[in-house]
């Protein structure tokens, strides 16, 4: 496409498509999947989401960055996107919570950015053509190797048989304490600790445990590759499997039979989201698939069977559960109201469930917090 008088950035993508455009964050050069992300608000907290390892990330909202970054909204230590596209440079923040610039945030971060791109010309090249592998380089004196970018996009592994979830996860078990942010004090200690909880972090978004923390659960994260034996040695109440990023058939290799082994050996609740959501459909026998684009954005409608319910919810997931493999006894709770895809399981007859959206996210704005309420339910339930 026609390149900027002065371009400063470019992404590249394996079919030879080449975009110009402006750099900001940190210079040089990454390569990974694009997808695109239709919320509106959030940028931080989408680049901090360890789900986004090895993507590159388009915004189709124009507006990111105008209001600044700050120290509250990560959602783990530092971004885990490979790199943010946009349409519009970002603006300086205008917001009461800005502590940082978001070029200033992305280049303190080793993260490369751009701008000034035609985002709706991008977002039409994925969903026709699938979530394309990309190299997106920022030299602020413009010298770029088209040819090369191509070849690196090309040359791309890709995140099918992936496991991503061992980059991201904690090096070592932790507690956590810290419940949903609140006017005004921000974000306050736990001060009711009613069941103990082993989180499975295979990418686990902070706001996930916070939640967790709010509805009472006295939570305790172990690595994604925690086995039976380590996760049963906490004597938990109940068991929740995170979100994360990746092939979930790779991250299965050792998660599922840790899963399979709950399952079969307690009778404890288990809940899963996203990564989790497949961990513990997988673990029932049934089959994920990666899909065209995935779905990326905070405007996402499901529907609850049991309820009969819509929910608004915030999504990101390249791969989903195959709703076709699921075997007798596991019942589809919830579903996509864009594609009809699976977005939610339970066991028949169990404590035991798993969502693909987000419910610690805030898109509708609460519809689904309820899924952590029924977690301490069901925990009660079974203490009583």
């Amino acid at each position: 496409m026609h390149a900027p008088a002065h371009p400063t950035a470019c992404l590249a993508l394996a079919n030879g498509t080449v975009f110009f455009g402006t750099g900001f964050g940190a210079t040089g050069q990454t390569t990974a999947e694009l997808c695109f992300n239709t919320a509106m608000t959030g940028y931080q907290e989408i680049m901090t989401d360890p789900s986004y390892a090895g993507q590159v990330v388009t915004f189709t909202f124009p507006h990111v960055g105008n209001v600044g970054t700050n120290p509250d909204d990560d959602e783990t230590g530092d971004p885990v996107a490979a790199g943010m596209v946009v349409k519009w440079m970002p603006t300086e923040p205008s917001n009461w919570r800005a502590a940082q610039r978001l070029g200033d945030w992305l280049a303190a971060r080793g993260r490369i950015a751009m701008g000034g791109v035609d985002t709706r010309r991008l977002t039409r090249e994925i969903r026709a053509s699938g979530a394309p592998h990309v190299a997106l380089a920022h030299d602020p004196e413009g010298n770029f190797d088209t040819e090369a970018l191509v070849a690196a996009a090309r040359g791309f592994a890709g995140l099918t048989g992936m496991d991503l979830a061992k980059e991201v996860t904690c090096a070592q078990s932790y507690r956590w304490n810290e419940m949903r942010w609140a006017w005004p004090e921000g974000y306050k200690p736990q001060t009711e600790l009613r069941h103990k909880v082993v989180a499975v972090d295979y990418g686990a978004k902070r706001n996930i445990l916070r939640c967790l923390a709010s509805a009472g659960c006295d939570v305790t994260v172990l690595p994604a590759t925690a086995s039976f034996d380590e996760v049963m040695a906490h004597e938990p109440d109940g068991v929740f499997l995170s979100n994360g990023p990746g092939d979930p058939a790779a991250t299965g290799a050792y998660a599922v039979p840790m899963i399979r082994d709950v399952l079969d050996k307690t009778d404890l609740p288990v809940f899963g989201i996203c990564l989790g959501h497949q961990m513990l459909a997988l673990a029932l026998g049934a089959q994920t698939v990666k899909m065209n684009h995935g779905h990326h954005g905070a405007n996402h409608p499901v529907k609850d069977h049991d309820t009969g319910k819509v929910e608004i919810t915030s999504m990101n997931h390249g791969f989903a559960v195959d709703a076709q493999t699921l075997p007798e006894g596991v019942v589809e709770t919830h579903t996509s109201l864009f594609d009809g895809s699976n977005c939610g399981i339970r066991i028949d007859g169990r404590p035991v469930w798993s969502v693909q959206h987000h419910p610690e996210a805030s898109p509708g704005p609460q519809d689904s917090y309820y899924l952590f309420e029924r977690f301490a339910q069901a925990m009660d339930d079974r203490a009583a």
